[in-house]
């Protein structure tokens, strides 16, 4: 179990153990104030390597580096309390075998604090499931629409749309489980698909584009809020933040422009004359740049 400041943190075995219940609530998050905001709410925060897309502005995640996952996974940590945060495996780290995918798990848990990993793919990578799990790295797998695997796929269209795409699908599922996985994302499956997989796993699906039917949902942050030109189908624009923090650049520029800022407020005076009141400390000079 693990308390940080006085609030217990959710683990592996909480999200197991919905199964059935009060349906699973995930998001991304790739930094300390994308945490903060969403712990409260989430169960679990996946740090995914879909920040390559996100942040680093690549069109796939294939060149996202452990190094970038354990920077970005030791921000999401420090900055949440409540949520199990579960950070991805990228692409090059696990798929050489077992003892590789250790290795970087392993390097992933001790760096960040994280409580759980989780892997793409289904039954050529259950071996390295089980490998993890026998050594205390809890699992979350990921079948259906695995991004890391776009270069053999082609495109990101939805997986299982056939009975043999399909029947593929639910071998995947029942193998990463089998050997131990805690839970398991299913990506852009239909309907029919996502209702199979969660029937016949013992452990919660998590849903991003597989329907109401899973045992919980995931979607990435900045797609639900706004902040990305485009999204997939399966998202649901919660907010348009994008175009609200679009207004308030525009605002800041014109201001700049016509010398409206700073202000008397926001800039500091001579001694011996009293200054306006602030919400920014004394001894915290540059508070408002943080």
């Amino acid at each position: 179990m693990s308390v940080v400041g006085g609030v217990r943190r959710l683990t592996a075995p909480d999200i197991r153990a919905r199964k059935g219940g009060a349906p699973v609530v995930g998001l991304t998050a790739y930094h300390a104030p994308g945490a903060r905001l969403a712990d409260e709410h989430c169960d679990f925060l996946l740090v995914g390597d879909s920040l390559g897309m996100v942040l680093y502005g690549y069109d796939t995640t294939v060149p996202v580096t452990l190094d970038m996952m354990i920077a970005h996974g030791a921000a999401v940590v420090r900055a949440s309390r409540h949520a199990l945060v579960v950070v991805d495996l990228p692409f090059g780290s696990y798929e050489e075998g077992p003892q590789a995918a250790f290795r970087a798990a392993s390097r992933i848990m001790k760096e960040t604090g994280c409580g759980a990993v989780k892997l793409e793919g289904g039954c050529h990578m259950a071996a390295t499931v089980g490998y993890l799990v026998e050594r205390g790295i809890p699992v979350m797998g990921h079948v259906g629409l695995t991004p890391q695997s776009i270069n053999n796929f082609g495109s990101f269209r939805p997986r299982g749309r056939d009975d043999m795409e399909s029947e593929a699908i639910a071998a995947d599922g029942e193998a990463v489980v089998s050997a131990g996985a805690f839970a398991l994302v299913v990506e852009a499956v239909p309907v029919r698909v996502a209702a199979a997989l969660t029937r016949a796993m013992p452990v919660p699906t998590i849903g991003i584009g597989a329907s109401v039917v899973c045992d919980g949902q995931i979607l990435v942050t900045e797609d639900m809020l706004g902040l990305m030109p485009r999204v997939p189908k399966f998202v649901r624009r919660y907010a348009e933040v994008g175009a609200i923090a679009s207004d308030a650049i525009a605002r800041y520029a014109r201001d700049v422009r016509n010398r409206a800022f700073p202000g008397v407020e926001n800039t500091y005076a001579e001694p011996g004359i009293e200054e306006p009141e602030t919400d920014i400390p004394d001894d915290e000079p540059n508070a408002a740049a943080k």
